[in-house]
């Protein structure tokens, strides 16, 4: 299956034995929505809902980070996802939180996943179905992991990776968060950025109708960036959520597939002992 689903792809694949979809919608703490009230009120027919923080760490105040493959793989197999399982993922603002779902698949080994391209607002404008109120009870199976660690990184190799610069960052935040010249979205929390980042917002790689660009607008912007495939990359943003975008484009670009810095910007941010940058 490829990353990217059209509506009419996914329209024609509603109710399609071992094919399971999730609205993995995470709104931002300033924005006055809940992703599960709003999936109640409108979502894709059969969808159930990803939850990210539960699909997350429970020990660490740190938001959503990722859980450990017996966490991940005891919760998706209760919502009936196996190996053998097509998986799409899908939000309510378009292409935004729905690659982190597709990036936890895969971190977990599993790469038959999809994100829904352009997500809920692509498929309203489609007129296709919608359902309301909860998803439908499911058979649980089981789902086993096979975790790449090489696509995580933690604060220990985020700092060597400063120190040494031999791999790029890049920050999928908006300009004005990464420059430190607009606030963050969560009270108390300076903005700025990892020194030697790049700033890559998430949203400049999608198009005004809200799909992401083809693969061709993909590679310039992150050639522009410093990303052409000579050397490793780790994305970042402000909980590793957007982060994910930026991976999911690599990959549409045909470039090799970055780490996500999981604590991003949050992390960094709150350790005292972290050098900051902004401008």
């Amino acid at each position: 299956m490829k990353n990217l689903v059209t509506p009419a792809w996914l329209a024609s694949h509603l109710g399609a034995a071992g094919l399971v979809i999730f609205d993995a919608t995470k709104y931002l703490p300033n924005e006055p929505h809940d992703g599960l009230t709003k999936f109640r009120e409108a979502h894709i027919p059969g969808a159930r809902f990803f939850d990210l923080d539960l699909y997350a760490d429970q020990d660490t105040t740190l938001p959503h980070m990722v859980p450990t493959p017996g966490r991940f793989a005891k919760l998706i197999g209760a919502e009936g996802v196996e190996n053998t399982t097509r998986v799409v993922f899908y939000d309510q603002k378009g292409v935004h939180s729905a690659p982190r779902g597709w990036w936890l698949m895969r971190l977990m080994g599993h790469d038959n996943v999809a994100v829904l391209d352009g997500g809920l607002p692509a498929w309203l404008k489609e007129d296709l179905p919608i359902a309301l109120g909860d998803p439908r009870s499911v058979t649980p199976t089981t789902f086993t992991p096979d975790f790449r660690a090489e696509r995580l990184k933690g604060i220990g190799d985020m700092k060597r990776i400063v120190e040494a610069k031999d791999a790029l960052i890049l920050d999928a935040r908006a300009a004005g968060r990464f420059a430190g010249t607009a606030p963050e979205p969560r009270p108390g929390l300076p903005s700025g950025h990892i020194p030697g980042a790049s700033s890559v917002p998430f949203l400049d790689l999608l198009a005004s109708d809200g799909t992401m660009k083809p693969p061709e607008a993909l590679r310039a912007r992150f050639a522009e960036a410093g990303a052409d495939g000579t050397r490793p990359v780790i994305t970042s943003c402000g909980t590793g959520v957007t982060a994910c975008v930026l991976a999911l484009g690599m990959v549409q670009a045909g470039l090799p597939e970055p780490a996500i810095y999981d604590g991003s910007w949050t992390e960094w941010a709150l350790r005292p002992e972290t050098p900051k940058a902004t401008a």
